[in-house]
């Protein structure tokens, strides 16, 4: 079900909790939300759609896919940039990192550890960023 944008900040600075598998219809429904989002935005997390849980969904082209409870082991090459939010005004200048390697569970709970590169990498930053109730 596509949900409504939640657009407040002091909503959106709170931390998020763990995910459980209690929670996957959450997960469907911030792809739901994503997919018709998708001609201008990449990547959503649960609280932007009213749900203080670590879930996240990116697009891989064509393709949403949901990522529960993500943790950054490890980052290199930082780099500055600007970036937008739906559930926020305008573009912010903020820090990221050209690779991550990213631990998360799958909508199955099966544990993966992999690296991403490139504009992937930034996306993941950001929605993590928004699971910890960080704003740019």
């Amino acid at each position: 079900m596509v949900r409504e944008i939640i657009r407040d900040p002091i909503w959106l600075s709170q931390k998020s909790r763990e995910a459980t598998a209690a929670d996957l219809p959450i997960a469907e429904d911030l792809a739901d939300t994503l997919r018709a989002n998708q001609d201008h935005c990449v990547g959503m997390a649960a609280n932007m759609i009213g749900y203080r849980k670590r879930i996240i969904a990116i697009a891989k082209g064509p393709m949403v896919v949901t990522i529960l409870n993500p943790r950054i082991l490890s980052k290199s090459e930082p780099f500055e940039t600007e970036e937008g939010c739906l559930s926020l005004d305008g573009v912010r200048k903020t820090t990221r990192y050209k690779s991550i390697r990213l631990a998360w569970q799958d909508a199955q709970m099966k544990e993966h550890i992999g690296m991403l590169d490139g504009f992937q990498a930034q996306i993941v930053q950001h929605e993590i960023d928004h699971c910890d109730g960080i704003l740019i």
